[in-house]
């Protein structure tokens, strides 16, 4: 078969049965991302953790997810796409039980760093397994806004099931909700989902494993060291050592032979470009995320799961955004849509900046919203662009270079915007008002009044960084589509 007819072959029911199955793995590492919140009071009453125990419970999953995604992408594309995903799935499901039964707080660290290394092989391989099963553009639009969407039901079924499962069970119940969607996974993925490898692989480069690993390890350490207790020797170290052994892994990879990551790539703008924006994007959303749900809890006065049910509408208009992205991009150019949409986040962003110490969740929820129905279609196209401009043998690395800069953007963002937000709130605090922490924005109206401050200045900051790079995408994305089109004619 050639190359012209392999991209014009269109899916049939078989892939749209598959792209069913690949929801699942996606529909469980949203909610598992939302429920450990709702369970912290019941399961630190159970276990009692200590304060660093806590954090470990909580962040051990997301350090090890990181510093995963590119190893298992990598893996991927050399043991099967499907191999690997169904070996994750089944490493997933025995991790979610044995965090659910727990009986410590280190049993349950190790389940959750245990849940972060199988939780990295679902996102690279499911992208990657859509990058082949749909070929043809359009119908390959469609397919990763239904992979998005799927993180957006999560978001919106999580505080729900959480909810009725901590009402009428205990703590670890939350873990067991996805296991027969595993049993299901595995059962039916090797029925309909493709085997794709790259047959011509070289052996897994360990030595480069180890670097990317523990390079984005000790980079998102330290940020987060650095956002939860302030900058220190300990934070700043990790920190460094994480950028110069991931400055070491990429001369590594020019140096390969057979790289995982084709650094000419990034010379490309329809692969550059759509994976910094969406960096970008995720670098304002964590951080949003970050003082959100600060906001709700400590200036409005919201009880957690109060602030989590919030959060349900900015889901659903993720959701929305998610259905609306596949139609929008086949009627019009990748550049004009991706622009748009990053317009309309930028509008949802800079509506927070209205927020009031008293009165701000008519803004909050409108702007999250808004912010949402044009964040999804941003990371269905730049999805699309960045895994699409990829060879077909690397996209699973390509996913995994993808979910890997929206984590590091996550991480940046939550560390830079956090930081930038606590300076703002402590100048703005005054005489004796001075050595309150934010805890005392409970009590405290000029608290409340510099935090409120602190968060519209960030989120203003914020905006105007998406609004930049709607601009950005819109010059650059449309000049490489006419020099495309001279090529051509050439």
């Amino acid at each position: 078969m050639t190359a012209t007819h392999t991209l014009q072959r269109r899916a049939g029911a078989r892939e749209w049965a598959g792209l069913a199955v690949l929801a699942v793995p996606c529909l469980l590492v949203s909610m598992d991302a939302h429920v450990l919140n709702l369970a912290i009071p019941a399961l630190s009453a159970d276990l009692r953790p200590t304060n660093a125990q806590l954090l470990w419970i909580v962040d051990s999953y997301a350090f090890l997810v990181a510093g995963c995604l590119m190893t298992m992408g990598a893996l991927g594309d050399r043991v099967g796409r499907r191999r690997l995903l169904l070996i994750g799935a089944t490493g997933f499901g025995a991790a979610s039980l044995l965090a659910a039964f727990a009986t410590s707080p280190g049993m349950l660290i190790a389940a959750r760093a245990l849940l972060g290394v199988t939780g990295a092989t679902l996102m690279p391989s499911t992208l990657a397994l859509i990058r082949g099963m749909f070929t043809d553009p359009r119908q390959r639009t469609t397919a990763f806004g239904v992979w998005t969407a799927s993180f957006a039901l999560g978001g919106v079924l999580a505080p729900v099931v959480a909810g009725v499962l901590l009402r009428h069970f205990w703590w670890g119940s939350v873990f067991l909700f996805g296991v027969p969607l595993i049993a299901v996974l595995v059962a039916l993925g090797p029925v309909l989902l493709p085997e794709l490898r790259d047959r011509d692989a070289a052996r897994l480069d360990t030595a480069g494993a180890a670097l990317s690993l523990v390079g984005v390890l000790g980079a998102v350490y330290g940020l987060k060291r650095a956002v939860q207790g302030g900058l220190d020797p300990i934070a700043g170290v990790a920190f460094a050592i994480g950028l110069c052994l991931a400055a070491a892994f990429l001369r590594r990879q020019h140096r390969q032979a057979d790289p995982w990551i084709d650094l000419a790539l990034f010379r490309r703008r329809d692969f550059s470009l759509p994976l910094g924006a969406n960096a970008v994007c995720f670098f304002v959303l964590y951080g949003t995320q970050f003082f959100t749900a600060q906001y709700l809890q400590l200036v409005l006065g919201l009880s957690a799961l109060e602030a989590g049910l919030w959060t349900i509408p900015s889901a659903l208009g993720y959701l929305a955004g998610s259905m609306l992205a596949p139609p929008a991009a086949n009627r019009f150019r990748p550049a004009w849509t991706l622009s748009a949409s990053l317009a309309v986040t930028a509008v949802g962003f800079g509506l927070l900046t209205q927020v009031g110490p008293q009165s701000g969740l008519p803004f909050v929820v409108a702007g999250s919203v808004i912010g949402a129905v044009g964040l999804a279609p941003v990371y269905v196209l730049t999805t699309e662009l960045t895994v699409a401009s990829a060879p077909p043998a690397r996209s699973g690395t390509a996913s995994g270079l993808l979910t890997t800069t929206a984590n590091l953007g996550g991480a940046l963002g939550i560390a830079f915007l956090g930081s930038l937000g606590g300076a703002i709130y402590r100048d703005a605090m005054t005489g004796a008002d001075a050595r309150l922490t934010l805890g005392g924005a409970l009590t405290s109206d000029s608290a409340r009044d510099a935090f409120t401050l602190a968060f519209r200045i960030v989120e203003g900051g914020g905006a105007s960084m998406i609004a930049a790079v709607a601009v950005v995408s819109a010059l650059l994305l449309r000049e490489n589509a006419r020099q495309a089109t001279r090529d051509r004619a050439g």
